[in-house]
Parts: C-alpha cells; sequence; structure tokens
C-alpha cells in the first residue's frame, strides 16, 4: 500500500506543471491558478483510493481540476464583493423579537384609548380611508376625524413613552412615518 501512495504522490508532483498551465488558462490569473491546482492536488489525495491503477492519471486530474474551477466559478456567480461591509450592512435584518413584543405593547396601548378615537385611528391609521372616508363612516365632521385621530397619537404616544423614531428601530421606512406622525402629535 505505502509503494502504491510513494508511486501516486510522484505521479501527481510530475503532473503540476502541466495542470498549472491549464489552470491559467481557465482563470486567466497565475495566484489563483496556483489556488485551484492546490485545491485539485488535495482533492486528487484525499480520494486516492479511487484511482484506479493504470488508468489516465492526467485526465484523471484534469477532470477534477475543471470540475472544480466550474464549481467555484458558478459560486462566484452567486457572490458579491463587498469588501467594505456596505451591502451586508444593508441586508441585515433585525431580530423579530422586539417587533412581536412592540405589537403586543401596541394592541395593549390601543384599548387603552377612548372607542371614538380608536376607531377614528383605525379607520385612517390603519385601514387607510381619508379623513373625508371616515367622517362618512362615523357620521361626524372632517375636523372631529382629524381631531380625535390626532389625539389618539398623541394618547399613544404619551402610553408607549416614545420619545422618536428611533425608538422603534433603524428600519428607516418606520423612522419616517414615526418622524411625521411623532411630530404631529407632540404638536397637540
Amino acid at each position: 500500500m505505502m509503494q502504491v501512495k510513494a508511486s501516486f504522490k510522484e505521479s501527481l508532483v510530475g503532473a503540476i506543471p502541466n495542470l498549472r498551465a491549464f489552470a491559467v488558462t481557465l482563470t486567466g490569473n497565475v495566484d489563483r491558478a496556483d489556488d485551484l491546482v492546490q485545491e485539485t492536488l488535495v482533492k486528487a489525495w484525499s480520494k486516492s483510493d479511487s484511482y484506479e491503477e493504470g488508468t489516465h492519471l492526467h485526465a484523471w486530474l484534469f477532470t477534477i481540476l475543471r470540475n472544480t474551477f466550474y464549481s467555484e466559478f458558478r459560486k462566484r456567480k452567486r457572490e458579491v464583493e463587498d469588501t467594505d461591509g456596505s451591502i451586508v450592512a444593508k441586508l441585515s435584518s433585525h431580530a423579530e423579537q422586539t417587533g412581536k413584543m412592540d405589537l403586543v405593547d401596541f394592541k395593549a396601548a390601543l384599548t387603552e384609548l377612548p372607542p371614538d378615537q380608536r376607531e377614528a385611528l383605525i379607520l385612517v391609521g390603519a385601514s387607510g380611508f381619508t379623513c373625508e372616508e371616515a367622517s362618512v363612516i362615523c357620521g361626524c365632521a372632517v375636523g372631529t376625524i382629524k381631531s380625535r385621530v390626532n389625539r389618539a397619537r398623541a394618547k399613544l404616544t404619551q402610553i408607549l413613552d416614545v420619545e422618536s423614531g428611533d425608538d422603534f428601530g433603524p428600519d428607516p421606512t418606520a423612522q419616517a412615518i414615526l418622524s411625521t406622525n411623532l411630530s404631529d402629535a407632540k404638536a397637540v
């Protein structure tokens, strides 16, 4: 067994120049080609038991090198170079636990609002009705709906102890919405 390994090792070493030349033509980069040859040799050595003595070693090695190159090529095609971490920063997601707890707190605070304010806030803030549409639904003046929504937002801000949009995390959309709503609520 040791004799087979020694001859196999010699054959691998003898194939390095041809493997390297082929790798350079595939990659177009000498350093990348050297890495590819090294990876090929490591794979060949680890699978030396599957190599059948007497078959064409160079063809086997070239197949390993070529398959390794194309596997890495496909993998790199899906990857994005992000040396400064700016792309990763945009892709990060925040823990869901806080969002779920914020929702629980919000639901509890919503139940503390007077029914007329809660109704106006849900119609305008959550259901997407305009103040005019909500006034028709509630059977009151548009100014009354605007007042109820404004008071409901101010009360929720107070109950939830919200001082700024930063209290709701770094989500830019949430911050933009909250900054306009908080400034309106604090004006009352």
